[in-house]
């Protein structure tokens, strides 16, 4: 770690008061957004360049941070998206055969304000008994009231809006790996370079565009399937995305969503979305599979969830809608499935990435449920 961030005093306050001191990680400067945790030991790069932790600040709850350091090859987006870092232990010198800078140097780079030398399980407890709450961070500002007077006057993550400000600006094209089999138009919310990749193994053409297309544009790749992607903000502050799946599903186009992908597919059926008291986010989330009764572990992003019922179907304007999957820690929606009345498969969602970047490779099979749908098997 450099001298200079070894040696500036940082400042953390909540939004309820609560102060952390520390030292400069990354840019000095200050910044404000959403304290939440990551629960993952490893692939902070993916965590770091996810555009669904966008205006957020993340707090890593392993306390060794930094040492593998940062390549060209892990990233998920263009940028780096989180609004600030706060990590317990950073590493002093990356050692891996992929490093070819630290994270240190990567922060400072694209001018990401962090904190180093905080008690994170402490901040961790605070932050799962009170709730996601803003938060800000400062080497400029040492008197902890006249920080939280900023804190206080920030953004709330309830009611924002923030798929457009990830989007990409122009479509682009992911060819199919080997013979194409399907093509699919992909909705970018904050898409990660990784799922994509993952359609185009399985010989899909992948066409991604911007959040705000339209119905027709979607229908000018000649589609045989929808994909929504992960992505940060409010799923209640959304209305064209809704209204644009909400035609695609009367229209018959096979859907698949993942995070937010999930919850917008929710409220198109109509079901209503709230906020998580923390939210989960981390490669570690057991969730069960209620169509097949397994059990997988899976990653996830997301602070808002779906309001459906577990234990009953619900019928909708589109079919019959059911939840698919659970979180085995707090039993909340962590996937939906809609199908026809004599029971064939119309749409699915899950609410946590499986991509696997970084994470485990549980929910690969979501990816080749969707070819089935496409098919016509399901």
């Amino acid at each position: 770690m450099h001298s200079r961030a070894a040696t500036t005093p940082a400042l953390l306050v909540l939004e309820d008061g609560r102060s952390f001191r520390g030292e400069s990680f990354g840019a000095e400067g200050e910044t404000f957004g959403e304290a939440v945790f990551s629960t993952g030991m490893t692939g902070y790069q993916e965590t770091l360049t996810d555009p669904s932790y966008h205006k957020q600040v993340v707090v890593m709850t392993a306390p060794h941070v930094g040492n593998t350091g940062i390549n060209d090859e892990d990233p998920e987006s263009r940028r780096i998206w989180v609004a600030g870092y706060v990590v317990r232990d950073p590493a002093r010198v990356p050692s891996s055969w992929r490093s070819q800078r630290s994270l240190d140097d990567e922060l400072r780079a694209q001018g990401i304000v962090g904190i180093s030398g905080v008690d994170t399980r402490a901040l961790t407890r605070h932050l799962r008994e009170r709730g996601a709450m803003r938060v800000g961070i400062s080497t400029v500002e040492s008197d902890p009231e006249a920080l939280l007077a900023k804190v206080r006057a920030s953004a709330e993550m309830s009611g924002a809006e923030l798929a457009d400000e990830v989007t990409t600006t122009e479509a682009y094209v992911v060819p199919a790996q080997g013979e194409k089999r399907f093509t699919v138009a992909a909705l970018d919310l904050g898409i990660k370079e990784m799922t994509p990749e993952r359609m185009a193994e399985r010989g899909i053409e992948v066409h991604v565009l911007p959040a705000t297309a339209t119905l027709a544009e979607v229908q000018a790749v000649a589609p045989d399937g929808l994909f929504y992607s992960n992505g940060p903000g409010d799923p209640a502050a959304t209305t064209h995305q809704i209204e644009v799946l909400q035609e695609a599903l009367g229209a018959g186009l096979p859907y698949f969503g993942i995070c937010f992908g999930n919850q917008l597919f929710g409220r198109a059926l109509g079901f209503g979305t709230y906020k998580l008291k923390y939210g989960h986010r981390g490669i570690n989330q057991p969730v069960k599979d209620l169509t097949t009764g397994k059990v997988e572990v899976t990653a996830h992003n997301h602070g808002f969830a779906v309001d459906a019922p577990t234990d009953r179907p619900t019928q909708t304007p589109y079919g019959v809608a059911s939840v698919s999957h659970v979180n085995l820690n707090d039993n909340c929606v962590e996937g939906l499935e809609l199908k026809t009345e004599d029971g064939r498969l119309k749409g699915f969602s899950v609410q946590y990435h499986p991509e696997a970047a970084a994470g485990p490779h549980d929910a690969a099979y979501l990816f080749d449920r969707f070819v089935s749908l496409m098919a016509g098997d399901l």
